[in-house]
Parts: C-alpha cells; sequence; structure tokens
C-alpha cells in the first residue's frame, strides 16, 4: 500500500490525498509534522527527504528498489502517469503535447504565482508565523491575492468549466486548494489590511463544483484556521 507522509493540515499533503482519492488509490498516511505527527528533523524521515518537507509518497520497499518521492506536484503527476489516468493528465508524447502542457501550465503556476501571492498574508495572519507581522506587506499580499483570483475567474469564464480546460483534470487539485485558501480566509482577518474580498462569480462557481466531488469532500474542504 502506498505510504503517505504528512500532515492532513498541510495544503501539500491535501493535493495528494485528494488525488489518491480521485484515482482510487489507497494509501496509509503516516503522521509527520505539524502539531500531531513527528518532527520531520528527525533522521529517519531525513532519509527520506532531506529537505525535511512533507509530503512524502512510499512506494514499495526503499531498501528493495521502491520509489521515495518528495514534491507534491511531483507526486500527483506521478500518480496519474502510474494508474494511467489520461483524463487527469494526457502522456507524455507529441500527440498529447499541447493538452498536457495545458495543465502543466497551470501546476506550476499554482506552485510558482499564486502560492507566492498569498504566502505573506497566509503565515501572518492564519499561522502567526514570527517575522511576518508587516502590515504594508501583509496588505501588499492580499491584493496579489486578489489579483491571482481573478486571474482564475478570467481564465474559468473562457472554459465555461475547470482551469486547463472543460473538463477536471491534474490542475485542478493544486488550484483549487489554493482557491479554497482564499475562500475561507474569514473577513475579520482580512479587514485590517485590505477591502471585502472581491466578488468573482466564475471563481465562486468552480469553487462550489468542485466542493461537490466526493474527494474534494474528504480531504480539500478544510478551514485553516
Amino acid at each position: 500500500m502506498l505510504r503517505v507522509l504528512g500532515f492532513v493540515a498541510s495544503i501539500n499533503v491535501r493535493k495528494v490525498l485528494w488525488a489518491c482519492e480521485e484515482i482510487g488509490v489507497p494509501y496509509l498516511l503516516e503522521p509527520w509534522g505539524g502539531r500531531e505527527g513527528r518532527p520531520t528533523s528527525d533522521s529517519a524521515f531525513r532519509a527520506l527527504n532531506p529537505a525535511g518537507l512533507v509530503p512524502v509518497v512510499v512506494d514499495g520497499d526503499p531498501a528493495q528498489g521502491g520509489l521515495v518521492l518528495p514534491e507534491s506536484n511531483t507526486i500527483l503527476r506521478w500518480l496519474a502517469t502510474r494508474h494511467e489516468r489520461r483524463d487527469l493528465l494526457p502522456p507524455a508524447d507529441a500527440a498529447h503535447a499541447a493538452a498536457r502542457a495545458r495543465i502543466e501550465q497551470w501546476i506550476d503556476w499554482q506552485a510558482t504565482e499564486f502560492n507566492g501571492a498569498w504566502l505573506y498574508a497566509f503565515l501572518a495572519l492564519v499561522r502567526r508565523t514570527p517575522g511576518h507581522d508587516d502590515p504594508a506587506k501583509i496588505a501588499a499580499s492580499l491584493a496579489a491575492w486578489d489579483g491571482m483570483v481573478a486571474l482564475i475567474d478570467a481564465q474559468l469564464q473562457k472554459t465555461g468549466g475547470h482551469i486547463a480546460g472543460p473538463e477536471f483534470t491534474l490542475a485542478d487539485i493544486p488550484v483549487g486548494l489554493g482557491l479554497h485558501r482564499w475562500m475561507t480566509l474569514p473577513a475579520a482577518l482580512r479587514q485590517p489590511h485590505a477591502g471585502p474580498r472581491p466578488t468573482l462569480p466564475h471563481a465562486e462557481a468552480y469553487h462550489a463544483r468542485l466542493a461537490a466531488r466526493p474527494a474534494f469532500a474528504a480531504h480539500g474542504s478544510l478551514t485553516e484556521i
């Protein structure tokens, strides 16, 4: 059985759990990191991922050539490819290059622009991380976050359904979780630093469509407050 090392409050761990549920992959979640799990500074964890970050998946016995794989978006790609879910991620060949690239574009965008926008505000307002208490930086992060969701809204107006096209794909997992984080940030946390959350109807309807998926209900709907 696939082992998933991490903790459920981690947005990156929930990407992997959501994908497992969508694909139908049995897994065992081993608690590492967060408030409840074993510390990721432990030598046993660092032997699997020297960076000390979750998630890590282990498929088989590492001593006998089993796969040990960190990095949530890489794990998503591996799961879809390993289980031949071409509806989630087309194969890496010339015939499907464009369709695959459109999906991977949004996966990569989530890991860079989208995450970079919300990071300071989320660490300041939700995680209360020391050193993240500059009001100007919080306001700038919230404004950037709103701007990223406005881009999602505009893309969804074009596709009429999901982030990379009409149908659900692998890209909807990381983008959908980032959007859920924006949707569930309480107004009381925004108010000292920014105006009300913008009304973005296509993004809101998309969030509702994702929320109706059983796999999202199982792992995507956590409110991280």
